[in-house]
C-alpha cells in the first residue's frame, strides 16, 4: 500500500506548440502511460504563446528564446535550426535566393502568431552576426501545417524548423535554401511556476523528458 500510495498521481496540464506536441509529447505517450499509469495528461496545443500561469496549465513547452520570465525551465531537445524551403516547382521559375536581401524578389508565405498578432520575422545569421527579416507575399497563416501545406504546393518560400520539413527535404518535395543563413537556437525547454512545490506527477513528466532527451542525443 505504500509503494502504491508514493507512485506519482494527479492530472497535469501541459500548454506547447504544435511542433513539440510531435517531436516530444507524442513518441511519449505510451511510454509514459506504462511507467506512471496513474498519471493524467491534459495536452493543450497551442502555437499563441499562452501565458501559462493565466491559462490554469501546470506548464507549458516553448523556444528557448521565449520563454516567460520568473519560471524554471528544462531542456527537453537538442538545439533547433530554422529552414527556408520551396518545392522544386516554384524554384523552377525563380532563381534561389543567394542572400536574404534576395527574399524581396520571393513570394513569401508569412505566419502570423496567433496570440500578439505579430508577423513572424524570419532569422538569419552569418558570421556571428544575427538578424531578422521581414518578408512579404500573398499569404499569412497562424499554423505550421498550412504553411508547409502551401509551400509544398509551390505557392512560395516558408521558414519553419528543419524538423518540420526534414521528411519532405529527404524526399524531394522541398528544397532548402540559404542554408549558410540559417541559424541555430535553443531547443524546446518545459517549464512551470517556480513559487510552490512541484507536484510529483509534474516531476514525473520533467524527469521522464529529460531522460528521453538524453537517449536521442
Amino acid at each position: 500500500m505504500r509503494a502504491y500510495h508514493d507512485r506519482p498521481s494527479g492530472t497535469v496540464r501541459i500548454n506547447l506548440p504544435k511542433l513539440a506536441a510531435h517531436r516530444v509529447l507524442a513518441p511519449a505517450f505510451g511510454r509514459f502511460a506504462r511507467a506512471y499509469p496513474e498519471v493524467r495528461l491534459e495536452v493543450t496545443v497551442d502555437d499563441g504563446l499562452t501565458d501559462i500561469v493565466a491559462g490554469g496549465f501546470d506548464a507549458g513547452v516553448r523556444p528557448g528564446e521565449r520563454l516567460q520570465c520568473d519560471m524554471v525551465a528544462v531542456r527537453i531537445t537538442p538545439d533547433l535550426r530554422t529552414s527556408v524551403v520551396g518545392s522544386p516547382t516554384y524554384l523552377a521559375v525563380r532563381s534561389p535566393p543567394l542572400t536574404p536581401e534576395d527574399l524581396q524578389h520571393h513570394t513569401c508565405i508569412n505566419y502570423r502568431w496567433s496570440g500578439g498578432g505579430a508577423l513572424y520575422r524570419w532569422p538569419f545569421e552569418r558570421e556571428g552576426k544575427a538578424f531578422d527579416v521581414q518578408v512579404e507575399g500573398p499569404l499569412t497563416l497562424n499554423d505550421t501545417d498550412l504553411i508547409l501545406a502551401a509551400a509544398l504546393d509551390g505557392m512560395g518560400l516558408a521558414c519553419l524548423l528543419e524538423d518540420r520539413v526534414a521528411p519532405d527535404l529527404a524526399a524531394g518535395r522541398l528544397v532548402r535554401v540559404l542554408e549558410d543563413w540559417s541559424p541555430t537556437f535553443p531547443g524546446f525547454f518545459l517549464y512551470y511556476a517556480g513559487r510552490r512545490q512541484t507536484p510529483p506527477a509534474l516531476r514525473a513528466l520533467i524527469d521522464f523528458l529529460q531522460i528521453a532527451k538524453r537517449s536521442d542525443l
